[in-house]
């Protein structure tokens, strides 16, 4: 089961697979009792095993897989969250605001991260939000259909995706300077530009087929097949043409959510599976990579108490914007408070630029933090700072 290797206790793979297996039936039933996001006990878990205390280390590579099956299905759940529904229900007014917000936050990054003497890809990495914890909390507070639930939900889509994309075609950058090499994903956003109208094509022509993909009692689940497949075929393509794996998982997900604009009990079977068992490995992966060393100096801890109030700042004085349109003062401090909710794409971008040496190990310790403090912070201040409906939206 256990044995000394140096300074760390090699745990063998069938014990390790016990163990997590039985941390994620408990985390979800512990996570409701304490009122905490799980994904936040899931890190800190992740924490205990690791380096940081219990310093297990796993024999074999199937921990290290299954984190990167669950880190590329995160992705692509994070786009099957996109509603193309609600952004071809926005004006172009609205939509052409949605970008200046977007703007304004970059823009307050970069001389957020210019300040601290840090890079563009920082800057990128304070931009990001959190769409799985602004969605349900807009749910919990009964306005996700209300104008202003509109408004915070597709300012999330439009940080997540440009963000995204910002990183991947950044990180060519870094790699390749201004070469041919940044034009060569070219074809591949053409491809998925053919695939989105064949698929909507598809849909159209075979209604039958496209009901049973989305069918909540089919025996073949004819629709978790070609979700799977999507996502494989996405990624791999996404590795021919250079493009980070995540980029092409992100995809994957938002061509099933504009061709299936109403998949709810196909989502529910993806996210059962996901979420039940290859998302806790990721996010219980980055806990146990963690190393409180790294941020348990003073200097350490101010910069991280630093960039706590950046990644709020970005976010807060963006969200204040949202008086143009009408909305209250508390109601856009609210916004501007869930949308500094992070998470899983800050941990993922973090772990993208420490892959290519972008952000040092202790910067990344200090994100990880960063992104536990902020999913814990913004949905508790939104829900204290929105003022309470007294009728239902």
């Amino acid at each position: 089961m256990l044995r000394a290797g140096g300074d760390v206790m090699i745990l063998d793979q069938a014990w390790t697979l016990m163990l997590i297996c039985l941390a994620a039936v408990i985390l979800p039933g512990l996570s409701r009792l304490l009122r905490l996001p799980e994904v936040a006990l899931q890190i800190l878990f992740g924490v205990l095993l690791g380096k940081s205390v219990l310093h297990l280390e796993i024999e074999g590579h199937f921990l290290p897989f299954l984190a990167e099956l669950g880190f590329l299905m995160l992705m692509f759940q994070a786009g099957m969250e996109l509603d193309f529904g609600a952004m071809s229900r926005q004006s172009k007014g609205r939509m052409a605001f949605q970008g200046l917000l977007f703007g304004v936050t970059f823009a307050l990054a970069i001389g957020a991260a210019m300040a601290l003497d840090q890079g563009v890809f920082t800057a990128l990495i304070l931009t990001t939000t959190s769409l799985g914890l602004v969605v349900p909390s807009l749910k919990e507070a009964g306005i996700i259909r209300s104008d202003l639930g509109q408004s915070v939900l597709l300012a999330a889509t439009v940080a997540d995706f440009m963000t995204l994309f910002g990183i991947t075609f950044y990180v060519l950058w870094m790699l390749h300077g201004m070469s041919w090499q940044l034009i060569a994903p070219l074809p591949f956003f053409i491809l998925v530009g053919i695939l989105l109208k064949l698929a909507r094509l598809w849909a159209w022509w075979n209604p039958d087929k496209a009901a049973q993909a989305l069918a909540a009692d089919d025996a073949q689940e004819f629709g978790v097949r070609l979700s799977l497949a999507l996502l494989f075929l996405l990624v791999a393509l996404s590795e021919v043409v250079h493009l980070e794996p995540v980029l092409g998982a992100f995809i994957g997900g938002a061509v099933l959510a504009f061709v299936f604009r109403e998949r709810m009990a196909l989502e529910t079977k993806l996210s059962g599976m996901a979420y039940g068992f290859f998302i806790p490995m990721f996010f219980i992966h980055v806990g146990m990579q963690f190393d409180v060393t790294n941020i348990a100096t003073p200097e350490r801890l101010a910069m991280t108490g630093v960039l706590l109030l950046v990644a709020l700042g970005v976010k807060l004085v963006p969200g204040l914007m949202l008086r143009l349109l009408g909305y209250g003062w508390r109601e856009s401090v609210a916004a501007g408070l869930l949308l500094a909710s992070r998470l899983s794409l800050i941990i993922a971008a973090a772990s993208i630029g420490l892959d290519y040496g972008l952000v040092t190990p202790e910067f990344k310790d200090s994100i990880v933090l960063l992104a536990v403090c902020t999913c814990l912070l913004g949905p508790t201040l939104f829900k204290l700072v929105m003022p309470r409906r007294s009728t239902p939206p």
